[in-house]
C-alpha cells in the first residue's frame, strides 16, 4: 500500500501545477489590457496616408500611430475618423487631415524636453499628438465648448502633460514663455507678432497664413539674425477669429 501510494504521489502533483499553470494563464489574460480594435486602422493611415507622402520622422510616425483619433470626433462620425481627410468637431470647426498634423508636428522638429504653445486646440487631437513628442503642451482654444470637450477628452485618455485654457490666443501665453516651439491650427492673415516674441531663439513656428483659398503652411526658425521663414505647401485652415480679425482690415 505505502508503495502504491508513494508511487501516485507525482502524478498528482503533476495534475496541481498543470492546474496551477492553467490559473495563472487565465489570471494573466484577465490582466492583460484589451486589444485595440483601432489599431490596425491607424497602422493603415500611417502607412498610406502620412509615411506614403514623405513624412519620415520615426516619432511623429509612432505617436500618429499611437493616438486613437476616433476619440476625438463626434460619436457619429467615428467610423470615418480615419479617413484621409478632416471632419467636422462642431462649432464650425473642424480636425485637421491626419498628414497635415503628422507634417506640422514633424517640421517642428520636437525634442522630448521641448515645451510647445498651440493656438486653436480644437478637437484636442493634435495636442494630443504633440504631448507624445514633447514635455509640456500649453493649447488655447477661443471656443468654450470645444476648450471643455478637449480638456475632458485628453483627461479621459491620460494625456497629463497638456494644459487647456479658454481665451483668444493671439497674444499666447505671456507666463509660461519661452517657448521651444509655437503651432497654430487656425489661419491668421498674417504671422501674430506677439507669438513670435513668445518663441525661444533657435525655436519654430509652424502656421497656416492667409485668407479662405489663399493659405500656405509657413515654417519660421528663430535666429539671432531674424526670421528664417520657408513655405512648406498650401493648406485650407478655418480663419483665426479674435484679435487677428482686426489684423485683416
Amino acid at each position: 500500500m505505502a508503495r502504491t501510494a508513494d508511487g501516485a504521489r507525482p502524478q498528482k502533483r503533476a495534475r496541481i501545477l498543470c492546474a496551477a499553470a492553467a490559473l495563472f494563464a487565465a489570471a494573466s489574460l484577465a490582466m492583460s489590457p484589451p486589444e485595440d480594435p483601432s489599431r490596425a486602422e491607424r497602422e493603415r493611415m500611417v502607412d498610406r496616408q502620412i509615411a506614403a507622402r514623405g513624412v519620415r520622422d520615426p516619432r511623429v510616425l509612432a505617436a500618429m500611430r499611437e493616438v486613437p483619433r476616433h476619440r476625438f470626433v463626434p460619436e457619429p462620425l467615428r467610423a470615418s475618423a480615419y479617413e484621409d481627410g478632416p471632419l467636422p468637431i462642431g462649432e464650425g470647426q473642424t480636425i485637421s487631415q491626419p498628414y497635415v498634423v503628422a507634417a506640422m508636428c514633424e517640421h517642428l522638429a520636437l525634442k522630448a524636453s521641448d515645451r510647445v504653445l498651440e493656438i486653436g486646440t480644437g478637437s484636442g487631437y493634435h495636442a494630443a499628438v504633440l504631448s507624445r513628442l514633447a514635455s509640456q503642451i500649453f493649447s488655447i482654444e477661443i471656443v468654450p465648448p470645444l476648450a471643455e470637450r478637449a480638456r475632458h477628452t485628453l483627461s479621459d485618455l491620460g494625456y497629463d502633460n497638456v494644459k487647456v485654457r479658454t481665451g483668444d490666443g493671439y497674444r499666447g501665453w505671456p507666463e509660461e514663455a519661452p517657448f521651444d516651439a509655437v503651432i497654430l491650427t487656425a489661419a491668421p492673415p498674417e504671422i501674430p507678432e506677439p507669438l513670435v516674441a513668445q518663441l525661444k531663439p533657435g525655436g519654430r513656428m509652424v502656421l497656416p497664413v492667409g485668407v479662405g483659398d489663399d493659405q500656405q503652411l509657413v515654417v519660421l526658425k528663430k535666429t539671432a539674425q531674424g526670421l528664417e521663414k520657408s513655405v512648406a505647401f498650401p493648406v485650407r485652415f478655418v480663419p483665426m477669429t479674435g484679435e487677428a480679425e482686426r489684423h485683416d482690415r
